[in-house]
């Protein structure tokens, strides 16, 4: 499996399909790991926080959610086979599982939506083994080892073959960096909103947005005062970095030729 450098940030170049079966395959020989899907937040992050960087240089799959990540790549003529959604992986990888007999645990997004997640996992996807759900509450203070410590006995228990983490992009870091102890042969998955999206808390953006790359508008338009920061202030600059990178590999790699 090879990967395609984008500012520093190596993703795997694999389809949805071949993310699958990475996972379940690698779980066949009694390994765990990591999956991150980054989108521009991501790396805008991994530009300038050590504590992001660190996190996808030890993920063992990383996946690009963020259709710029797609377009930047093949810009560059380095392609990628095209995005790989978290909302999307979470429906195939169940549906894999459940004919594998894997086991999942979801963890995250908000109270309640675990469980409802989980009902409407195990509707699509029969069979589905779900080990268990949890929505620790995680803040900036010193309850947050207690509430790590206590989710970590949970999955120690439940020994979950996949766990789908539906949390903000820090808090799923520092999340998994405690909990992979207490599960080392389970793989885990930061899947951001999915979890919300399963239980119906939060609507896609319909297909042809998505397409198109424009999904970061409709949840824009959705929720504009918590992300018009995040997706114009940050996203946007970001994203001609992103370009203006791909153009100069693509030029470097004319003239090596």
């Amino acid at each position: 499996m090879t990967r395609v450098s984008l500012m520093g940030m190596e993703v795997d170049r694999v389809d949805e399909r071949e993310a699958v079966e990475t996972i379940l395959d690698a779980r066949e020989h009694d390994r765990g790991g990591v999956v991150l899907t980054p989108n521009l937040e991501h790396l805008s992050s991994f530009r300038t926080s050590p504590e992001v960087r660190a996190a996808f240089d030890e993920a063992e799959l990383v996946v690009a959610d963020g259709m710029p990540l797609v377009w930047a790549s093949r810009l560059q003529r380095t392609p990628l086979p095209g995005r790989v959604a978290g909302s999307d992986l979470i429906w195939s990888l169940s549906e894999a599982a459940a004919e594998r007999g894997r086991s999942v645990f979801l963890l995250g997004g908000n109270p309640g939506a675990a469980e409802r997640a989980a009902d409407v996992l195990r509707d699509r996807a029969p069979g589905l083994d779900v080990a268990g759900t949890a929505c620790p509450r995680l803040g900036d203070g010193a309850d947050d080892d207690a509430v790590l410590d206590a989710t970590a006995a949970r999955l120690a228990r439940a020994r979950p073959d996949l766990v789908y983490v539906g949390l903000p992009m820090r808090k799923t870091f520092h999340a998994v960096a405690r909990l992979r102890a207490a599960a080392p042969r389970s793989w885990f998955l930061g899947l951001g909103q999915s979890l919300s999206f399963v239980a119906g808390d939060a609507r896609r953006a319909p297909a042809l947005m998505r397409r198109a790359g424009l999904e970061w508008t409709w949840r824009l338009a959705q929720e504009p005062r918590r992300l018009w920061r995040r997706y114009l202030v940050d996203g946007l600059p970001c994203a001609a970095v992103l370009f203006a990178g791909a153009l100069r590999e693509r030029a470097t790699g004319a003239m090596r030729s």
